[in-house]
């Protein structure tokens, strides 16, 4: 997958030379859309083991100290266990690489005619997130786990109000 770059900010690491033995995935935890994604990679038969790792969370910033965490909230980032760095097409691209059913697709989109595809479904992914952010929506808005809710695959959804026990209740 040499023809897949890291981002234009990260020098080359020699890609055709070191195999990705492992992909972590950063993604919004607080993006429905995101989340979606993160549960559907989770199913899917992975060539590649990818890793889910919230971004922004006090693990990301552990496991990657040098990484603009801020910028990882804003598009998608994959980080290779020898310090690539994939982001917006590049990122969906590579993630699809390390799926056993999609990697042909992969090679496709990492052609030039394919990353201009690629690069239009992450700004369509974005554009979607972008109209949504903020919005109170009935069902179909974020659920915050620090809002008491949580989520199981076999139940769905299921809330919890938090409480004060802990102190961390505002008063207001």
């Amino acid at each position: 997958m040499s023809t897949v770059a890291a981002s234009q900010d990260t020098p080359d690491r020699d890609a055709a030379r070191v195999p990705v033995r492992r992909l972590t995935v950063l993604y919004d935890a607080d993006c429905a859309l995101c989340t979606f994604v993160r549960d559907w990679l989770s199913r899917q038969p992975q060539l590649v083991p990818l890793e889910p790792i919230p971004a922004g969370s006090a693990r990301a910033r552990a496991r990657f100290p040098g990484l603009d965490h801020r910028a990882t909230l804003e598009e998608i980032t994959v980080v290779g266990d020898a310090g690539q760095v994939y982001r917006g097409a590049a990122a969906w691209i590579v993630t699809l690489w390390a799926l056993r059913e999609h990697r042909p697709l992969a090679h496709r989109l990492s052609t030039p005619a394919g990353a201009k595809l690629a690069k239009g479904a992450v700004l369509a992914a974005a554009r979607w997130r972008g109209a949504r952010a903020g919005k109170e929506q009935w069902g179909g808005g974020t659920y915050r786990s620090a809002d008491g809710w949580s989520y199981d695959p076999r139940q769905g959804w299921t809330h919890t109000p938090p409480t004060c026990a802990d102190g961390t209740c505002s008063t207001g």
